[in-house]
């Protein structure tokens, strides 16, 4: 599909007054003019494909180590047999988290500079680069190692600027499912990359592994060419002095007419924001601490995205195959397969959950669920497992994998996709780009740390370690139902004001503002503040 050239002749609007200008109390009538429309889904499952890539990636290393032809490539020969030491195996899992690290953390500035589309397709085939090092690697594994240090610069600047494209173009009346649908993405890369390899791990020679690793080039140039297909973002556009471009954007995407009343409100919230930023210096980067109420907002995004992967989603997936061959079931693969389509199956049901329910409730339940599964299966797999020859506890072993896919059906219907949605509605856009990258970084270093310690973990104090992950999820819990205000069905600038005047987190369901609050904000959004 492609979009009508936009920009150009202007769109003809009537001239209104700032009497006309909308307050929050006009965010329903806004969703109740928008539709949900095929270009907005179509814009929303392209730019997804950037989750895909980072699931693709993260799913198929961990079947990679059982693998013959790659265990005697990049392995260690001790006893007459090839295995992965915890520190080498540890190194080719994270320097891909090091590499996104990286690419989060500089992916704002491209994105600011080149416009949220090109910069998608730049760090698109950027990744390509990676890829082209790990299926090129012969006997050196720290080269398939550099090789996924460089394909995470570019999966790691996606992770960013992909949900920042989707949350500025899509309308609020399906925003928090569209910009879901990059953790859908990142499920069903997982599934088909646990796919692949049980398809491949069999076969002789390189092609075991080398199948699953080149598959990768596809969807990167997929990305990298569809993407340019499609709009820029109407905020990112306004604010460069394509107003028009911006308005068709907006109707285009909510299937309305460009001086519809609900594209005229959003135009005015988006000028309104703008004026504001433009009364203020230029951005510097200490500004997403010191700007308007943005020492919270940059700290809560940094906790919310550490958090995802404190709940422990990764140690299954990064981990899973060797975890369950640790079991006594015959077939790790068929394992991480069933795992993989319970994540795939549930995230569909986690874009309901976005769309019916609203963000803070999901969160909490979804946090003291997998607490909930962890405390099983901690205890199941320190006091009922045989570790030393599990067959003979096949029922302990059957709970561990029943319970870690109840898990993974709680984090696919909340922290999995919410995340990416919160963090992504947290910020003025003024200072997305910069906040949003240094959220995601908070990830990725998590992403790494885990990626790296968890075989030293598991070695010293096994099943146990799902305690560790128990006590987060609790914590997670309490963070949000203190901290996170319910941004379902509000415009990004709309969300803006209520950080901005300080709205009660635990009431903030209820919350509606009027003309003279909402520019009470306003006023006060030009004055820096130094704490949150």
């Amino acid at each position: 599909m492609q979009f009508p050239k936009l920009g150009g002749k202007g769109v003809e609007h009537k001239d209104r007054t700032d009497a006309d200008a909308p307050t929050p109390d006009s965010g329903s009538d806004i969703i109740a003019e928008q539709r949900i429309t095929f270009a907005a889904a179509f814009l929303g499952l392209v730019a997804s494909i950037g989750g895909f890539m980072f699931g693709y990636v993260s799913g198929q290393i961990s079947g990679f180590f059982l693998m013959q032809d790659y265990m005697e490539r990049f392995g260690e020969l001790q006893n007459g047999e090839y295995v992965f030491s915890a520190a080498r195996q540890g190194t080719i899992v994270a320097l891909l988290c090091i590499g996104c690290l990286v690419g989060a953390l500089t992916s704002g500035k491209l994105a600011d500079t080149l416009g949220r589309r090109m910069s998608i397709s730049v760090f698109a085939f950027f990744s390509c680069v990676g890829i082209i090092i790990e299926i090129s690697s012969t006997t050196k594994w720290y080269q398939f190692a550099i090789g996924r240090l460089i394909n995470g610069v570019g999966i790691g600047a996606l992770s960013v600027v992909v949900p920042m494209y989707q949350s500025e173009s899509c309308p609020a009346i399906i925003r928090g499912v569209i910009v879901s649908t990059y953790q859908l993405f990142i499920t069903l890369g997982i599934w088909l990359a646990e796919i692949v390899n049980f398809a491949t791990h069999n076969k002789a020679g390189s092609a075991s592994w080398r199948i699953p690793n080149g598959l990768g080039f596809a969807w990167a140039l997929i990305l990298g060419a569809g993407i340019l297909f499609l709009p820029e973002s109407p905020r990112f556009a306004f604010r460069q002095g394509r107003e028009d471009e911006a308005r068709r954007t907006i109707a285009k995407l909510a299937g309305v007419e460009p001086d519809a009343a609900s594209v005229n409100a959003q135009i005015d919230e988006i000028r309104a924001k703008v004026a504001e930023e433009s009364a203020g210096a230029d951005t510097s980067v200490f500004e997403i601490f010191t700007g308007p109420r943005m020492f919270y907002r940059t700290m809560l995004g940094i906790v919310l995205q550490a958090g995802q992967q404190l709940t422990g989603a990764n140690f299954f997936f990064y981990f899973g195959t060797t975890v369950f061959s640790a079991t006594g079931l015959s077939n790790s693969y068929v394992t991480q397969l069933i795992l993989g389509s319970v994540n795939v199956a549930l995230t569909f049901g986690g874009l309901v959950v976005v769309k019916k329910s609203g963000r803070r409730i999901a969160l909490i339940v979804g946090a003291l669920w997998m607490m909930m599964c962890f405390f099983v299966y901690a205890f199941v797999g320190h006091f009922a497992l045989d570790n030393d020859n599990p067959s003979n506890t096949p029922q302990a072993g059957a709970v561990l994998v029943a319970f870690s896919c109840l898990f993974i059906a709680g984090f696919a219907t909340t922290w999995g996709p919410l995340v990416w949605a919160v963090v992504a509605e947290l910020y003025p856009a003024r200072y997305r780009a910069p906040a949003m990258a240094l959220a995601t970084a908070s990830n990725w270093l998590w992403n790494f740390l885990m990626s790296f310690f968890t075989r030293y973990i598991t070695d010293a104090i096994g099943y146990l370690y799902g305690l560790v992950f128990a006590g987060c999820c609790a914590a997670l819990a309490i963070i949000v139902f203190l901290f996170v205000i319910e941004s379902k069905d509000r415009s990004l600038e709309e969300i803006d004001t209520m950080y901005v005047q300080r709205v009660n987190p635990i009431t903030s369901a209820k919350w509606r503002g009027n003309s003279k609050r909402h520019n009470e904000s306003s006023s006060e959004a030009e004055k820096p503040e130094p704490t949150a």
